[in-house]
């Protein structure tokens, strides 16, 4: 038990487990109460554990709230990577992004919470969300735009920008303000056929 005292990893299959435990809670209470108003307290009974216990993994609140965000959006991007692997073209790893998004934060609608509080909880944490996401999704696009995919007149990361705010207003608006309800496909399609307007992609390609 002493090896899992330090922060990080836990080193046994009980150890994670409650860690993780901790962390699904601690989604829970960050959504309903917000970062302030949450306390270990709430967040320890909801995990089934007492208070002692979240002192074995996490320092403080603010270490929890980070731990959730940074876990989150690695989680929402390797959703994404594994589900595009193998796909046609960038327009169709566009497609199935936008769908594992939407999917994902209907799991999780707390997340659009979690990241909006991390401005001000740790903004280094808010900057590294869409750091990491800009890492892998512009020069993506920027092959794309080689290859004559979309449009060859578009700067990649301005479209990057374009695009993860298209997924974000949306999914706030059609998602989370909609109790996490999934996305309707009428409205997902209405998206996509702007997002293939505003990508320049040759009409034939939006059959």
């Amino acid at each position: 038990m002493a090896a899992e005292r330090a922060f990080g990893e836990p080193i046994t299959e009980r150890g994670r487990a409650t860690r993780q435990a901790l962390l699904d809670a601690a989604e829970a209470v960050f959504d309903e109460y917000s970062f302030d108003r949450a306390s270990i307290s709430e967040i320890t009974r909801r995990a089934g554990v007492a208070q002692g216990t979240f002192y074995l993994y996490f320092s403080d609140k603010r270490a929890v709230f980070v731990e959730l965000v940074e876990t989150l959006s690695h989680g929402l991007r390797s959703a994404i990577a594994e589900a595009v692997e193998g796909a046609a073209d960038r327009v169709e790893v566009e497609r199935i992004g936008f769908d594992v998004f939407f999917d994902y934060i209907t799991r999780h609608r707390g997340f659009y919470k979690l990241v909006r509080e991390s401005e001000f909880v740790d903004p280094d944490v808010f900057h590294s969300y869409y750091d990491h996401f800009l890492k892998g999704y512009v020069p993506g696009l920027a092959e794309a735009i080689e290859r004559g995919e979309i449009a060859g007149d578009l700067d990649p990361e301005v479209l990057a920008f374009c695009l993860m705010g298209i997924g974000e207003i949306i999914g706030l608006r059609y998602v989370v303000w909609q109790d996490g309800r999934p996305l309707d496909r009428r409205i997902a399609e209405q998206v996509w056929r702007f997002m293939l307007r505003g990508l320049g992609v040759p009409e034939e390609g939006t059959d």
